[in-house]
C-alpha cells in the first residue's frame, strides 16, 4: 500500500481537527470566494465553486457564511481580494512538493514560503520544476464501513471513477477532475456516505522513504506549509511504507 496514498486519509482526519480550530473554515471560505470571482456565482455554471461549495458543506460551514462567501466573490458584498499563486520546491530527501496558496500579498507570501523550506531542510524550485511531476484528479474518501466493494465499484465505475482502493479504514475513489462532481453524485444518489470529495495532485513517481528518520523529516516540512494561513494544499511525491508511517504519527 503507498504510504502516499495513505496520507490522504491522515490529512483528511487532520482537516478534521483544523475545522474545530477555525482553520479549515477560513480557508475554504477563501477558496470559494475566489472561485466565485473567478468563474461567477452560479454553481450549475461553475464546476470549481460548485466543488469548493460542497467541500465547504461537508465540513459543515454554515449555509449563510457561504452564501456571503460567494457574494463576496462576485463583488455583490466588499471583501479582501485573494489571488491564486502555486510554488514549487523539494522537501529533504529529494522529495517534490507543489503548493497552492490564495493571497492578499504574493510577495509577503513568497517569502514565507521560502523561508518555510529552508528552515526544515528543503529549498524552492524555479516554476515547471516540480509541477510536471503531477496529475489532477479527483479524490473522495469514504468510512470503509459504509459499503461492500461491489456496490462500491458498481456506483462509482458507472459514473466515471478511475481507481478504488482499499486503505485500512477507508476507501478511496479516484476521478479524472471534470468527472469528481459526476462520481460523487452518483455515490450520493445509490445511499453511500462520502467523507470528503475534493480536487487532488496526484504524483506520477514517487520516492521511497524507508526509514523513520527520512519519514518524520519529509512530513516536517509537510506540516510547516499547510501551518501556513496562505497556503490551501500541499501535495507531494513521497511513498512511506505502513509500518515506517505508523511509528512516525505514534
Amino acid at each position: 500500500m503507498s504510504g502516499h496514498s495513505k496520507w490522504h486519509s491522515i490529512k483528511h482526519k487532520k482537516g478534521a481537527a483544523d475545522a474545530k480550530r477555525g482553520k479549515l473554515f477560513a480557508r475554504l471560505i477563501r477558496q470559494i470566494e475566489v472561485a466565485a470571482r473567478e468563474g461567477g456565482g452560479d454553481l450549475e455554471g461553475n464546476p470549481t465553486l460548485r466543488t469548493m461549495v460542497q467541500k465547504a458543506r461537508d465540513a459543515s460551514v454554515p449555509v449563510d457564511t457561504i452564501e456571503r462567501a460567494i457574494k463576496r466573490g462576485t463583488g455583490e458584498l466588499e471583501g479582501v481580494r485573494y489571488e491564486p499563486v502555486s510554488y514549487e520546491g523539494y522537501a529533504t530527501n529529494g522529495v517534490a512538493v507543489f503548493v497552492e496558496c490564495l493571497t492578499d500579498n504574493r510577495n509577503r507570501t513568497t517569502a514565507e514560503v521560502k523561508n518555510i523550506f529552508s528552515r526544515n531542510g528543503g529549498s524552492m524550485a524555479e516554476p515547471g520544476s516540480v509541477a510536471w511531476q503531477f496529475e489532477r484528479k479527483g479524490m473522495i474518501i469514504l468510512d470503509r464501513g459504509v459499503a461492500e466493494e461491489d456496490d462500491l465499484m458498481l456506483a462509482a465505475l458507472d459514473a466515471g471513477a478511475e481507481d478504488i482502493v482499499d486503505v485500512g479504514d477507508t476507501w478511496q475513489v479516484t476521478t479524472g477532475a471534470t468527472d469528481l462532481h459526476a462520481v460523487r453524485t452518483a455515490l450520493d444518489e445509490a445511499g453511500i456516505k462520502v467523507e470528503n470529495a475534493d480536487l487532488t495532485m496526484l504524483p506520477s513517481t514517487t520516492v521511497a522513504l524507508a526509514d523513520e528518520a527520512a519519514a518524520k523529516s519529509v512530513l516536517r516540512v509537510i506540516d510547516a506549509l499547510e501551518d501556513h494561513d496562505d497556503v490551501q494544499n500541499v501535495y507531494a511525491n513521497f511513498d512511506i511504507p505502513d509500518e515506517v508511517l505508523s511509528a512516525v504519527l505514534a
